[in-house]
């Protein structure tokens, strides 16, 4: 893999080293740890990266970043800093054959007194046992593994192997870091780029954080016999890309999503809307966003509008029915429902605190009177005695007492007042009054 980011460190010129036909991103990939630019929160003095090297000692990790952005560079330029054979495999093309014969390797060189750096690209790719099998060759320290994932390892990853490596998150090129890669490419060429100051700040933003692709996008402009400079227009009709508009907030995937839940949350319909096209024109999984908007009607909304939860599984059907781009007006539709509804937490929290509860008293058993007793034994035991039918009592309430003698009652759900929750905080108090009468009833 090539094209990361550079340092202002001068590399030789094509023509002293050769290799005229490499490709730009591989003639400009960075030849030590301190070329890297763009990922300091890691490579510096006081980042992950930048420690171990200092300690020399590696510990296995997990790469996790876009496209473009020094994943596979890194992880060679670690190897070299702490004197590790480097062994690469990508995830893609390698299987099961492919991990024996490295971990044989590793085995081998490790008894001669070398150790190895496993690069696997792409791991999120392997299966969950597969990725199993590197687990005891990464307990024994026959490798320390390096992984490379474009995935959120939290869902890519099974949690054995996560346990075992340490997850550091390369961020996407910013602005000064991709302008940085074009001054590296025209260095290394020896002449500026043919393109206006504009149209070099559209074909940065076009890049949209990967640094692979801006040099590739750079590479062509060097070899066409261009002229005059390019401006915007003409760079989009040359690089057949539509340019967008110079913007130099990137946001990735979970930030979007986290924009789109939280614009709903909040009650703002034309925000809410805005980022679910921001992720659907990007080309964004339909059937995720439903999911999530699935989710979010039981957290966000509730018992306020129970509505939301069945407009939201409609418009999956719907979705499912129809496919895109006609589908996607469901899509629309279930997200507008969902950010004009009133809103309650009220599920969301009850299930936290239950949850919690059951934890902290999961031995507890359930009172006698509430048991089935299906044998005589059971009931000479007291299962069932004193059981009240609800239907026989007066309004279908019998004030029973459902806990567990050794538990007091506890609140867990408490609606709020507004939408159809304020009916339901309604009917709880009247219950509970009714509870309290019956129970002094007995009492006397």
């Amino acid at each position: 893999m090539a094209g990361d980011l550079f340092a202002d460190d001068p590399v030789p010129p094509a023509s002293e080293t050769g290799d005229g036909a490499m490709p730009l991103a591989e003639r400009l990939r960075p030849r030590r740890l301190a070329d890297v630019v763009g990922q300091e929160h890691l490579t510096g003095d006081e980042g992950a990266i930048g420690r171990m090297v200092a300690a020399g000692q590696l510990s296995s990790m997990i790469l996790w970043g876009p496209p473009g952005t020094g994943k596979t560079t890194i992880a060679r330029l670690l190897a070299e800093a702490v004197g590790m054979r480097f062994a690469p495999l990508s995830a893609v093309f390698s299987g099961v054959a492919d991990l024996k014969k490295a971990f044989a390797e590793a085995e081998k060189m490790a008894s001669a007194g070398k150790r190895t750096l496993l690069f696997v690209d792409e791991i999120h790719r392997f299966n969950r046992a597969q990725q199993d099998g590197f687990l005891p060759y990464v307990e024994r320290g026959t490798v320390v593994l390096v992984g490379a994932t474009t995935e959120n390892p939290s869902f890519a990853l099974n949690a054995a192997l996560l346990s075992r490596a340490q997850v550091l998150v390369l961020h996407r090129l910013g602005e000064k870091a991709l302008s940085t890669l074009v001054a590296r490419a025209e260095a290394e060429v020896d002449r500026p780029l043919p393109v206006t100051d504009a149209a070099r700040e559209a074909l940065v933003a076009s890049a949209d954080g990967d640094g692979r692709f801006l040099l590739n996008q750079v590479e062509t402009l060097f070899a066409a016999a261009i002229e005059e400079p390019l401006d915007a227009p003409a760079l989009a009709q040359f690089l057949h890309r539509r340019m967008p508009v110079y913007d130099k907030d990137r946001d990735g995937h979970y930030n979007l999503i986290s924009a789109f839940h939280k614009a709903l949350r909040g009650s703002d319909p034309q925000a809410t809307l805005y980022w679910l096209a921001r992720m659907l024109v990007a080309g964004e999984d339909p059937l995720y966003l439903v999911r999530r908007l699935v989710r979010i009607a039981s957290e966000d909304i509730g018992l306020a509008d129970p509505q939301a939860l069945v407009q939201c599984l409609a418009a999956k059907d719907a979705y499912q029915f129809l496919g895109s781009p006609e589908g996607e007006l469901a899509i629309v539709q279930a997200c507008l429902y969902c950010a004009t509804a009133p809103k309650s937490n009220g599920i969301y929290v009850a299930q936290k605190e239950a949850w919690k509860a059951a934890r902290e008293t999961g031995s507890l058993s359930p009172p006698a009177h509430i048991l089935n007793a299906p044998t005589g034994l059971m009931k000479d035991l007291g299962y069932g005695a004193g059981y009240r039918y609800d239907h026989d009592a007066p309004d279908g309430f019998s004030g029973d007492d459902y806990w567990p003698e050794e538990m007091d009652a506890r609140e867990f759900y408490r609606p709020v007042d507004r939408g159809f929750e304020k009916r339901v905080a309604e009917r709880l108090a009247w219950w509970e009054e009714r509870r309290q009468e019956r129970r002094a009833e007995r009492e006397r």
